[in-house]
């Protein structure tokens, strides 16, 4: 095997940075409670890890809004028809991550060609711990605001607390996972493949009970 200079590595190793992602995460969380965003196309991948987790700050409260107290039958019909939507794009992004980044590594001109075939397959992909990372800045966000809230029961604070602690434990730990497997993989140590989600209950022609109700009309 072809051995990978520095000179190849250097620009395909900056692409991902899971830490600063994470610090985006945040920045974007505590943005979007006051201003949402007008744009989030995922033309390139910084543009698509800020869409997918544009999808997930929706999806978060639309689940929200479907367990309000007082929420109406309609009403909790039209946030699940929103929900389904929103995870569907949710799921299409985070593929969008990994074709992009597959497409970054085919596209280093020298040998050997990236993902090495030959390497071991790591089955989690970057967009499934980008979308994870991306869910956990949610939580935290949310915890830490549980932290300050006023007037909140005796020990509602401490729980939150250690509660938010665990959370940022968790995806500091995650972030170390996808630098790690970045980093072999551009090294020709390990490889992912682009595993499709093939959802099946937005598609009319495959979900028993839209096609089946179809029929009997």
């Amino acid at each position: 095997m072809t051995p990978i200079s520095a000179t190849d590595i250097d620009p395909l190793a900056r692409l991902v940075d899971a830490r600063g992602i994470a610090s985006r995460h945040d920045a974007w969380t505590e943005e979007w409670h006051g201003v949402p965003p007008r744009d989030a196309q995922a033309e390139d991948f910084a543009a698509a890890v800020m869409a997918q987790h544009w999808a997930n700050f929706e999806l978060w409260h639309l689940e929200d809004e479907a367990r309000a107290p007082g929420a109406s039958d309609h009403e909790i019909a039209e946030v699940k028809r929103g929900v389904d939507r929103v995870n569907q794009r949710r799921n299409d992004l985070m593929e969008r991550c990994d074709g992009l980044l597959l497409e970054a590594l085919a596209g280093r001109e020298s040998k050997p060609r990236l993902p090495v075939a030959e390497a071991p397959l790591h089955s989690e992909t970057p967009g499934l711990i980008l979308d994870r990372m991306s869910i956990l800045a949610l939580k935290i966000f949310h915890t830490r605001e549980e932290t300050l809230r006023a007037g909140a029961p005796a020990g509602h604070v401490e729980r939150n607390t250690e509660r938010l602690r665990m959370l940022e434990e968790q995806r500091g730990d995650l972030a170390g996972c996808l630098d790690a497997l970045w980093a072999e993989v551009v090294r020709g140590e390990r490889r992912f493949k682009l595993y499709r989600q093939l959802k099946m209950y937005n598609d009319p022609a495959l979900n028993p009970a839209v096609y089946g109700k179809s029929r009997h009309q």
